[in-house]
């Protein structure tokens, strides 16, 4: 599922976030922000200080900034044609890899057919995730490959939004309940 912002977010580090929300259970969640890049950080640059040698498939992948925890650790969420050992499968259209050698394998023109790098996840204690939804921080909307693969990281707060059928002119910026 993807987790949408509201207009009321108040940590503004999440202010028109899509979050695809890659696990939750009774200890927690953990997502990935799939819309927000990373300012002058590239993936050449990523895969450099690895020392990894690339050959070609990384110069035109965005570095997303995939949440606050961890920021330095680097995540691939990708499609699920690619799989390793080390490979969490979200479901038959999503699966996140936090390797290196899946870093490996796109600095050499393989890996997975679509893919979102980030640095950083998005993570809730037991029980925050469902506390902050009930409080109108995030709406849930059915998770969706092309909102999620797109480089279009401008439109896809209002594409998500959309498949609710959410016109965002006509959210509220208040919070409240009935």
């Amino acid at each position: 599922m993807l987790l949408v912002a509201m207009p009321t977010m108040p940590d503004p580090r999440f202010a028109h976030a899509v979050i695809l929300l890659c696990a939750h259970n009774a200890e927690g969640a953990m997502g990935l922000v799939v819309n927000q890049t990373v300012e002058n950080v590239t993936l050449p640059e990523v895969i450099s200080q690895l020392g990894i040698e690339a050959t070609s498939g990384s110069q035109e992948l965005p570095v997303h900034c995939g949440g606050p925890v961890e920021s330095s650790r680097g995540f691939v969420l990708h499609s699920p044609d690619y799989m390793l050992e080390s490979t969490l499968l979200i479901d038959e259209r999503f699966a996140l890899t936090a390797t290196v050698d899946v870093l490996k394998a796109i600095a050499q023109g393989g890996g997975p057919a679509r893919k979102v790098f980030a640095l950083g996840y998005a993570g809730w204690g037991a029980g925050q995730l469902d506390a902050e939804i009930q409080n109108n921080g995030w709406l849930v909307v059915p998770a969706d490959v092309d909102i999620v693969f797109s480089r279009d990281n401008e439109s896809k707060w209002h594409r998500a939004l959309a498949k609710l059928g959410v016109d965002p002119s006509l959210l509220s910026t208040a919070a409240g309940h009935a």
